[in-house]
């Protein structure tokens, strides 16, 4: 469990979010653009399959019989037994193609690429995986698992060097380093590794789920970007897999393009960790890093062809992450905004189709006063504990990894943003107001295709 402080370093006094990163949150604030770590456990009902199909399973049938070349979405739609359950949108004219002209068709995850869990038992109980499972998949459990105990695993392997004499002089010169460095903030990108971040593992990672990342709109190399990726969830696997490696095939879909995940400074004072995400190019949320990124670098040294990512809606919003329900909290934040006209950088929207249904957590109706008490410490130590809940390794019910269930990243259009000294606060506002409304298309053009079963529409909250 990991904490998630939501406001290391603040920009004109406005706290923005946090990105999530292994097992833990990787956190943006976005007028405090610094990162977050969230804690979470969650405590919810995992017989419920999410978005209809939980895939987590290690049988690649459906009730018997296989679907070849049909969509998820479609999968869902038919109740995978040939029955229509989308009838009544499109016959309110809600249709996937009757949503904007301007976003193209995105090929969605097949069934066969999604392996469904059995059915739940008649008396209640645990749903063991098979001993036959194809070693792929154990493969991939493995990467994810090792990836959401990264922080445990380099600081325990600190601590036993620590108990070795003889490693003390050079863990003392390490320390130093540590203290010293300025890698994470000083848009230089060192130690960044493109070797580590096109490794096999992360493709083993990004099946798990399985993941995907669309293109909708090409993005000239000749302008500087921040990417907004929407939602948090309890933890943003999605914004590991797309945005910290290249798994998804970023560089290919968007060439010319360097980007850097952000997360929150105190990450790259832990031992050994920082290593660890510096290689995947993640980098601090401080306005210092953020500004130093997009203006060194680049054909003509001024950040032309840089990129940062961050999760806007931080610690709050992680508490928001219930499965079927895209709740964002971006109505106020609006420092990243402040910081796009600062360096010039476009804003880009991107939206995870399925990052909150990766993990069930305790809902805030079902239990006030939990809630009140999450709410407290994230409003007093700036933090949030959020419980959840997700499958075991060798079952499907119990445990603390995240659901096999598909995560469809789609990268919007760009915002252009002319970069100015003085910030306006009315040109701050109107540049807000158009994020908001091309993620509100981006929802509405692609909702019946990655989210046919949701349970409500898309909120954008304060």
């Amino acid at each position: 469990m990991e904490r998630v402080s939501e406001d290391e370093k603040k920009v004109n006094g406005e706290t923005e979010g946090q990105i999530a990163n292994g097992n833990g949150s990787i956190g943006e604030n976005h007028d405090d653009i610094a990162l977050d770590k969230s804690i979470t456990s969650t405590d919810g009902s995992l017989s419920t399959p999410v978005n209809g199909l939980e895939s987590t399973a290690d049988s690649d049938k459906i009730d018997g019989s296989t679907v070849d070349g049909a969509t998820y979405a479609s999968a869902l739609r038919s109740g995978l037994d040939g029955q229509d359950i989308d009838d009544s949108r499109r016959e309110n004219g809600t249709g996937p193609h009757d949503d904007d002209d301007s976003y193209p068709e995105l090929d969605d995850l097949t069934v066969d690429e999604i392996h469904l869990p059995p059915k739940p038992s008649q008396n209640g109980g645990i749903r063991w995986a098979p001993w036959n499972v194809p070693f792929k998949r154990r493969l991939q459990t493995l990467v994810v698992l090792m990836h959401c105990m990264c922080i445990v695993l380099t600081v325990s392997i600190f601590f036993a060097l620590c108990a070795n004499p003889f490693a003390w002089p050079l863990l003392l010169i390490y320390l130093l380093h540590v203290l010293s460095s300025k890698a994470a903030t000083d848009g230089s990108l060192r130690y960044r590794s493109e070797w580590f971040r096109k490794s096999y593992m992360w493709r083993l990672f990004a099946g798990y789920f399985p993941a995907r990342l669309h293109k909708t709109h090409d993005l000239p190399p000749t302008r500087k970007y921040i990417f907004g990726y929407h939602p948090h969830g309890i933890i943003s696997h999605g914004a590991w897999a797309a945005f910290a490696t290249d798994a998804l095939g970023f560089s290919e879909k968007f060439p010319g393009i360097t980007n850097s995940l952000l997360t929150l400074d105190s990450n790259f004072r832990i031992p050994l960790y920082r290593e660890y995400i510096l290689a995947a190019g993640v980098r601090s949320v401080s306005k210092e890093s953020i500004v130093n990124i997009l203006s060194k670098g680049g054909p003509n040294g001024e950040g032309m062809g840089r990129g940062v990512t961050i999760v806007i809606g931080g610690a709050r919003e992680s508490l928001e992450a219930q499965p079927g329900q895209l709740r964002l909290i971006l109505k106020e934040r609006k420092g990243f905004v402040k910081i796009a006209v600062r360096t010039g950088a476009d804003l880009v929207p991107v939206l995870a189709f399925g990052e909150n249904n990766l993990y069930d957590q305790l809902h805030p109706k079902e239990h006030p006063l939990v809630h009140k008490l999450q709410m407290f410490i994230l409003k007093v130590w700036k933090f949030t504990l959020p419980f959840l809940h997700g499958r075991g390794i060798f079952n499907y019910d119990v445990g603390l990894m995240p659901y096999r269930r598909p995560l469809n990243i789609v990268v919007g259009a760009p915002i252009k943003v002319t970069q100015a000294s003085a910030v306006d606060q009315a040109e701050i506002n109107r540049l807000h107001d158009l994020y908001v409304a091309e993620l509100e298309k981006l929802w509405n053009r692609y909702k019946d295709e990655f989210a046919p079963d949701r349970k409500e529409e898309l909120q954008i909250l304060s």
